[in-house]
């Protein structure tokens, strides 16, 4: 889908809705609706709002730091520049605009950004609404376009690990890993990486978001990757756990029974099933070997723009899984004192099954 189509949904939810205007700050949403891919250094220092009336063209508003990759990124959309404050613009701009009822997305906006916009507002007699999740609706359900970008990362995140894995030995510490792993990432062609990337080994892989640290691989001792990158503003997720040198009877035993639940998983995914219900088949094959108490997290959620994003694959979503939909499928056991055990792969959920968009089995040479 376009992102003139993507403009068009939003301005006639917005009619429907009887709401002149919407401004999204939201940066993954912004994004995905104007094109505009400057990040957010975090929620209280913005590089730009994108304001979309319900009957007139949306305009980016920025500032000077932005403007060149503004106006080259938006295409025909203007961009203008706010030197004196967004609120200060914002009071000239939305009466010109003819702007009388403003919704904003309250799940991004800090309680003190809103209670100046409220302020701002009340003064130029206009209704603010608080708007949650519009987009991220729309963001639920990837078109073929947005899948194939999405396969190109989780390809790329593969190539990455496939280069490492080959260089992975005893003594090497986490944060080499980590950081070999990362130069690698931006050297082959990615934005970033999606998220910090996770590299425990022996005991510590038991801590399902471990942070590298000085840390030596032991040799025979389980070792867990998990890392993701963006390519063309689409992120990659991906774990992989396996044991340097000689894995033992318990580990191997563990693993399998990891894979196990997570081929069930998957072969479950489908258009029309809950994802509840996917959780459960994971959960049950885990919980009957023994080892349920060590299976603490969902077993999946949802990637796109951003790395954790809807639908969540957890016990409490009783939601239906849709077509276009992509996901993880990521149980894991994690045993204090010994170590952890985590798979995980990327799939498309399909009409009649799932597209599972990981190719690399290397890791499964155990």
């Amino acid at each position: 889908m376009s992102i003139s189509k993507r403009i068009e949904k939003i301005q006639a939810q917005l009619r429907r809705k009887k709401i002149n205007a919407i401004l999204i700050t939201q940066p993954h949403n912004r994004r995905y609706l104007s094109g505009y891919s400057a990040a957010d250094h975090d929620i209280g220092e913005s590089s730009g709002v994108l304001l979309i009336p319900a009957r007139k063209p949306p305009l980016l508003l920025t500032d000077f730091r932005f403007q060149i990759q503004a106006e080259h990124e938006v295409g025909d959309m203007d961009v203008i520049l706010y030197p004196k404050g967004l609120l200060t613009l914002l009071k000239k701009l939305l009466p010109d605009l003819g702007i009388t009822s403003l919704a904003f997305e309250s799940h991004y906006t800090l309680h003190s950004a809103a209670e100046k916009l409220q302020s701002m507002a009340d003064k130029l007699s206009i209704t603010l609404i608080p708007m949650d999740g519009m987009v991220e609706k729309m963001r639920l359900i990837k078109d073929e376009d947005e899948i194939e970008k999405i396969r190109r990362s989780v390809l790329l995140n593969e190539k990455v690990f496939q280069k490492i894995y080959k260089t992975i030995k005893p003594g090497q510490t986490e944060i080499d890993i980590a950081l070999a792993i990362e130069s690698t990432m931006r050297r082959k062609g990615a934005e970033a990486p999606s998220f910090e990337t996770i590299t425990a080994t022996g005991k510590r892989s038991a801590l399902p978001h471990a942070v590298p640290g000085a840390v030596k691989v032991k040799k025979n001792k389980p070792l867990m990757i998990d890392m993701g990158l963006i390519l063309d503003g689409y992120c990659s997720d991906m774990t992989r756990t396996f044991v340097p040198v000689q894995a033992s009877k318990k580990y191997l035993k563990i693993h399998r029974l990891v894979r196990k639940a997570q081929l069930a998983a998957t072969r479950e995914i489908r258009a029309g099933i809950s994802a509840a219900a996917v959780d459960k088949v994971a959960r049950t094959i885990i919980s009957d070997a023994g080892y349920g108490k060590h299976f603490g997290h969902a077993l999946g959620h949802g990637v796109g723009l951003a790395v954790h994003e809807d639908p969540r694959l957890s016990s409490q979503n009783r939601k239906h899984l849709k077509a276009g939909m992509i996901v993880t499928i990521e149980p894991g056991i994690y045993l204090p004192d010994w170590g952890g055990v985590r798979l995980e792969n990327m799939a498309v959920v399909r009409e009649d099954g799932c597209e599972v968009l990981n190719k690399d089995t290397t890791w499964l040479d155990i």
